[in-house]
C-alpha cells in the first residue's frame, strides 16, 4: 500500500493559457488575420523628430560637365615642356660621358684632360657593369672583385700621389681619381669583350691583354699626371701604379 506524501503537490499544466492581456482575438470566419509587426517610421516632420530621415537616393546626372582644369599645377607659371629631363636633374650628363668616352677610345691620340677635370661617376660604374657582363658570359661572377679592386686601386694611386707630390696635389682629389681610373677602364672593358672569342691560355690572348694594358696605362698616367701638379715629375713612377692595376684587371680576364 502506498503511502501519502506529507505535503499536496501542485497539479502540473502542460499547455498554460496565454496571458489575457497578451491574447489576440480569435479572428471570426470571415475576417482577415491581423497584420505582421511593422517599425514605425519617422516622422518627416523637423519639428516631431530632431534627426531628420536622410535619404539615400543617387540623384539623376545632370547634363552640365564638369570643369576642365586647363591650367598648370601648383599655380606655376612653368609647364611640362619647360622641365630639364630626369637624368640632368640626377646629375648624369649623358654628352659629356660620350666625350670622355671618345676622348679615351682612341689608342693613338692623347685624351684631352680638359675634359676629365670635371669628374663624375656614372661612365665609370657603366664600364664596371659592362666588365662584370662580359665576364659573366665567360662563366666568371666578378662583379663585387671589380668594384672592390677598382676601390681600392683609386685609394692606391691617391696615396702615391699624396707621398710624391708632399701635399701638393693640385685638382687631383679622391672622387677625381676614382672618376679617371673608371673612365681608363675601358681598354679593359673591349678586352674582356674580345677574350671571349680566343682560345684560353694561348700566346694570342697574352700579347693582346699586354696590349690592352699598355693602353689603359698610357690613358691614364697622361690624365694623372695633367691634373696633378707635380705630375711631370715623376711620370715614371705613376705608369709603374697605373701598370700594376690594370696588369691585375688583365689577369682576371685571363684566368
Amino acid at each position: 500500500m502506498a503511502k501519502e506524501p506529507p505535503f499536496s503537490l501542485p497539479p502540473v499544466v502542460l499547455n498554460p493559457s496565454t496571458p489575457a492581456h497578451r491574447r489576440h482575438p480569435t479572428p471570426g470566419p470571415g475576417a482577415s488575420p491581423p497584420p505582421a509587426f511593422a517599425p514605425p517610421r519617422p516622422s518627416t516632420s523637423s519639428a516631431a523628430n530632431p534627426l531628420p530621415f536622410m535619404s539615400f537616393d543617387i540623384p539623376a546626372q545632370s547634363n552640365s560637365t564638369p570643369p576642365i582644369f586647363t591650367g598648370p599645377i601648383g599655380g606655376s607659371s612653368a609647364s611640362f615642356e619647360d622641365e630639364p629631363p630626369l637624368l640632368e636633374e640626377l646629375g648624369i650628363n649623358t654628352r659629356q660621358i660620350w666625350r670622355k668616352t671618345l676622348s679615351i677610345l682612341h689608342p693613338l691620340r692623347s685624351a684631352d684632360p680638359s675634359l676629365h677635370a670635371d669628374a663624375d661617376l656614372s661612365g665609370p660604374f657603366l664600364f664596371l657593369l659592362s666588365f662584370g657582363l662580359f665576364q659573366l658570359l665567360a662563366g666568371k661572377f666578378h662583379f663585387g672583385i671589380v668594384l672592390g679592386w677598382v676601390t681600392v686601386a683609386s685609394l692606391f694611386l691617391y696615396f702615391v700621389f699624396s707621398m710624391l707630390s708632399g701635399g701638393r696635389r693640385g685638382d687631383l682629389d679622391l672622387y677625381r681619381c676614382v672618376s679617371l681610373v673608371g673612365y681608363c677602364m675601358l681598354p679593359m672593358v673591349i678586352f674582356s669583350a674580345v677574350s671571349l672569342f680566343l682560345p684560353r691560355g694561348g700566346g694570342l690572348i697574352f700579347g693582346m691583354g699586354m696590349g690592352f694594358v699598355l693602353w689603359s696605362t698610357r690613358v691614364c698616367t697622361r690624365l694623372l699626371a695633367e691634373l696633378a701638379s707635380s705630375g711631370d715629375e715623376h711620370r715614371g713612377l705613376i705608369a709603374y701604379a697605373c701598370w700594376l692595376v690594370y696588369m691585375l684587371f688583365s689577369l682576371l680576364v685571363i684566368f
